[in-house]
C-alpha cells in the first residue's frame, strides 16, 4: 500500500446556521430540509464511487469534512461518507479524518456522534474569545460557549484544532496577545489565526464600499502577524504554513499538506474543487448547486497545462516552511540563478536555498507579491 499514490478526500457540506459576514464560500442557509440533506448524503457518496473509477487504487491520506458547517451534519452521514471513502481506497494507519465545527452549545453536543462516525480531529472555529468580536463576526456564539466546546473537544477527540481571527477593525497587539494565550491554555495542539481578508462579494466588503468598515491597516496588520508567530512559537508551535500553527510534526494538518505539497485530492459535495494526476495535472470541479448535484450533473474535469500546474505549485507551496522544489516548477524557468528568484533572495524574501524555493518569514508577510513576481 505504500508504494500507491497518496490521495485526500474533501467533502463539502454547504449549511450554515447563517452566512458569516466575511464568507465568500458556496453555502446556505440551514432551513432544515431534511430530505434534501439525506439526498445530498447520498450523492456525495455516489460522487466518490464515480472518482474511485476515475483515480484506481490510492492511498487514503485524509478525509476532511468542511463547508459551510459540517458540525450540523447528522452523524449517521459522515459515518456512511467516510465507511464509503475507506471501502474505495487504501486507508493509511492513522487515517486523518477532520470536521470543522462551530462552538454552539447544540453542535457540541453533536460532537459524541461525530467521534463515533470516525471523525479523529475537530478543527472548531471559534474564530474569537471576545463576545464584542464575535458580534461583529456574525457568529452564533459568544465566548463561554467558545470555551466549553473546546474543552468538549479536547476530552473527545485525539486532535484538536483552533481557528482565530485577527486583524479585526479596532484590535490592538494586547488585546489579540491576550486572547492567543487564552486559546493556548485551552489545550489545542493546533491553532489556525487567519487575518480577516475582505473578499468580494461578502458583506463586509459592501460595508466597506460604504465607508462603514476600515480594514486594519499593513503596518497594524504586520505587527499582530510577529505578535502570532512570538506567543505561539513562547507556548512550542511550530510555524509550518502562513495561517497555521502545530505543537509538534503529529499535529499538522495532513488533509492542508495535501494541498500545500502538490499531492492528489478528491473533491465532493456542491461547488467542491479536486485535483488528480492522470494523464498531466487535472483540475475536478461539483456543480455549485445543491440541487444540481443531487440530480447527478457531474463534476467537470479540466487539464492543466504545465505552466498552471507549475504556478499552483508556487501559490500553494510557498506556504509551508518545506518550500517547492526548483524542479517541480521548471515550467516557470525558475532556477537558484534566475533574477526573479536572485532578487527576492536578496530583499530577503526568500531563503537562499539551491534546491527549493522558501518563503522567509517576511516573504510571508507579503506572500501574493512574491507569489505575482515569481510567476512573471
Amino acid at each position: 500500500m505504500t508504494d500507491l499514490p497518496a490521495l485526500g478526500v474533501y467533502v463539502h457540506w454547504p449549511y450554515c446556521a447563517r452566512i458569516c459576514p466575511y464568507c465568500d464560500f458556496n453555502v446556505v442557509r440551514d432551513r432544515g430540509k431534511t430530505e434534501e440533506q439525506a439526498a445530498l448524503a447520498r450523492a456525495i457518496v455516489r460522487d466518490l464511487a464515480a472518482h474511485r473509477a476515475l483515480t484506481g487504487p490510492r492511498r487514503l491520506v485524509s478525509i476532511f469534512f468542511g463547508g459551510g458547517t459540517p458540525s450540523l451534519m447528522d452523524a449517521a452521514y459522515v459515518a456512511a461518507i467516510v465507511d464509503t471513502a475507506t471501502e474505495l481506497w487504501s486507508p493509511e494507519p492513522g487515517l486523518e479524518v477532520s470536521l470543522e465545527a462551530n462552538p454552539t452549545d447544540a453542535e457540541a453536543g453533536r460532537f459524541a456522534g461525530f467521534a463515533a462516525a470516525g471523525v479523529s480531529r475537530l478543527s472548531l472555529g471559534l474564530q474569537s474569545l471576545d463576545d464584542a468580536a464575535l458580534s461583529f463576526l456574525g457568529r452564533n456564539h459568544d465566548a463561554g460557549q467558545a470555551r466549553r466546546a473546546a474543552e468538549k473537544a479536547a476530552a473527545l477527540f485525539p486532535r484538536l484544532s483552533l481557528d482565530l481571527i485577527y486583524a479585526r477593525p479596532g484590535q490592538t497587539v494586547e488585546a489579540w496577545t491576550g486572547e492567543l494565550e487564552t486559546a493556548v491554555a485551552l489545550g489545542a495542539e493546533h491553532v489556525s489565526p487567519y487575518q480577516l481578508t475582505i473578499e468580494a462579494g461578502t458583506a463586509f466588503h459592501r460595508a466597506v464600499g460604504r465607508g462603514g468598515l476600515i480594514p486594519t491597516g499593513e503596518d497594524l496588520g504586520a505587527d499582530l502577524f510577529d505578535t502570532t508567530q512570538r506567543v505561539l512559537e513562547a507556548h512550542g508551535f511550530d510555524a509550518y504554513e502562513v495561517s497555521n500553527h502545530a505543537r509538534g510534526e503529529g499535529a499538522r494538518s495532513r488533509h492542508n499538506l495535501v494541498y500545500w505539497r502538490g499531492e492528489d485530492y478528491v473533491g465532493v459535495g456542491p461547488g467542491a474543487h479536486g485535483r488528480l494526476t492522470l494523464d498531466g495535472r487535472v483540475a475536478t470541479t461539483a456543480p455549485r448547486k445543491i440541487g444540481d448535484y443531487i440530480e447527478g450533473a457531474g463534476f467537470q474535469r479540466e487539464p492543466l497545462s504545465p505552466r498552471e500546474a507549475a504556478e499552483e505549485r508556487v501559490l500553494l507551496g510557498l506556504r509551508i516552511d518545506d518550500g517547492v522544489a526548483f524542479e517541480e516548477v521548471a515550467a516557470l524557468g525558475l532556477r537558484p540563478s534566475d533574477r526573479r528568484v536572485r532578487d527576492l533572495v536578496e530583499a530577503g524574501m526568500l531563503a537562499d536555498d539551491p534546491h527549493r524555493l522558501r518563503a522567509t518569514r517576511a516573504g510571508r508577510l507579503v506572500l501574493d507579491r512574491v507569489t505575482a513576481q515569481l510567476a512573471s
